[in-house]
């Protein structure tokens, strides 16, 4: 038995084309703006772009998580990345053509937008029938690592490309990493727990309990929409402060360079520890958020606030494949999806808060207040998680009888992998599914957190 994901046929498969489709999907956030700015010379056409993607994405996540349940995982995550793909060509033959059309970028960033909320609970299904075991979890550092490393080079890639052949190739290349994705996912054949078909809302209440029921799972999502509502704050008033008070642009180039490799070495780092309270360890490591948050409010001297950011990224890094390991591990097969798309929801709903409110209280109070408060409440939040029975215990001691069919308020048992699982992976034939972009939060730096 290989000791090592990459001994899996699938997973190699699954690292390779997620690695690629991550660094496209890298690549675009820069050539976005540029592309923008260039054409319009407007910063509000460039938020109407990523709210129509970022809109219908979050209304749409649980019926994407239904859908994802429903049908096979696979053929969803296929067909939702061609469509992606024909976004992301048309968006790139648009700005190729010399003559961009606002209302057509838009576009085709709402149909991208609406693609992403039915692939993205995709991921942790087939993520799960692909590796099985303690595997599991180094198979989700490695992953995490190959983002966070496309995270690094895709800003350099799309300054290459932006400046030699133009914005619209970055959009060409990330169309093309789709296809790719979309091409390998024809070679994974999974099989499924079959979900018995229920009215839409009884499959979203279904879904809905699985959240409800588990007091460390629900309490810990209010932590994570809370890291990515200072994830927002850092990002919009960070730039000035760094430009204005630090040294200069570059000083803000530094700490999200830093960031990058911070998030890297903590997805490392997760691959080699096995902690016994994943969910409380993960959660601590959020709590360092509040360091690069109180050092822009100081401000302390730019070093200082370079690396208080990457060791906040660290913490994500660290965060990021132990939550989902233990998202995988402990929720069956038939509602992983459903239970996939409340998570991404309720930790990315944060983010439009912080970007709305930051500049807002940075006008009336100037932006060492929001920064400060900030800083307080996404450590309060992570680290109060502590107090939270749940989230002490899960993986402290094996569970009961009694407590693997409990309801709300009891403690799960350990993070130990389950019996054989009805998913399964058939290799050698499998194949990737995409990798969800980083965008608002990327950034989906967003947690998933």
């Amino acid at each position: 038995m290989t000791r090592h994901p990459l001994g899996l046929s699938g997973f190699r498969l699954l690292f390779i084309g997620r690695t690629l489709s991550t660094l496209g999907d890298a690549v675009v956030p820069a050539a976005l703006a540029i592309a923008i700015t260039r054409a319009t010379g407007s910063a509000g056409a460039l938020g109407l772009v990523l709210g129509c993607a970022m809109v219908p994405r979050l209304f749409l996540l649980p019926l994407g998580g239904v859908v994802g349940d429903r049908f096979d995982p696979r053929l969803v995550a296929l067909v939702t990345d061609l469509v992606r793909a024909v976004a992301q060509l048309l968006v790139g033959l648009e700005l190729l053509g010399g003559h961009p059309s606002l209302p057509h970028i838009a576009i085709a960033s709402a149909v991208g937008g609406i693609a992403s909320a039915f692939a993205m609970p995709t991921a942790a299904p087939l993520v799960a029938a692909t590796v099985q075991g303690e595997l599991r979890l180094r198979a989700n550092a490695l992953l995490g690592s190959a983002t966070a490393a496309a995270r690094f080079g895709g800003p350099a890639l799309a300054g290459l490309l932006v400046y030699t052949a133009g914005p619209g190739w970055a959009f060409v290349l990330d169309g093309a990493t789709f296809v790719l994705s979309a091409a390998l996912l024809t070679r994974l054949r999974v099989d499924r727990v079959p979900v018995e078909p229920r009215s839409l809302r009884r499959n979203l209440a279904e879904g809905w309990s699985e959240v409800r029921s588990r007091n460390w799972y629900w309490t810990s999502l209010i932590a994570h929409g809370t890291w990515n509502a200072a994830n927002a704050v850092l990002l919009t008033l960070g730039p000035l402060i760094a430009a204005t008070r630090l040294g200069g642009d570059g000083v803000w180039v530094a700490l999200t360079q830093a960031g990058a490799v911070g998030l890297l070495a903590g997805s490392l780092v997760a691959g080699r520890l096995r902690p016994r309270r994943p969910v409380l360890a993960g959660n601590l490591a959020l709590a360092l958020y509040g360091l690069p948050l109180l050092a822009l409010a100081l401000p302390a001297p730019a070093p200082l606030v370079v690396a208080a950011n990457a060791v906040a990224l660290a913490g994500l890094g660290f965060l990021n494949p132990v939550w989902q390991t233990v998202v995988q591990q402990e929720f069956a097969p038939g509602v992983l999806a459903r239970v996939t798309s409340y998570d991404w929801l309720l930790s990315l709903a944060g983010a439009p808060l912080g970007y709305v409110l930051a500049p807002l209280a940075a006008d009336a109070w100037g932006s060492r207040a929001p920064l400060l408060v900030t800083a307080g409440l996404v450590t309060l939040v992570c680290a109060g998680t502590a107090a939270v029975p749940g989230v002490r215990r899960y993986g402290g001691r094996p569970a009961t009888a009694a407590e693997a069919g409990a309801g709300a308020g009891t403690a799960p048992g350990p993070v130990t992998e389950r019996p054989p699982a009805r998913a399964r992976a058939q290799a050698p034939d499998q194949a990737p599914d995409r990798a969800p972009a980083e965008d608002p939060n990327q950034d989906q730096t967003g947690i998933r957190a």
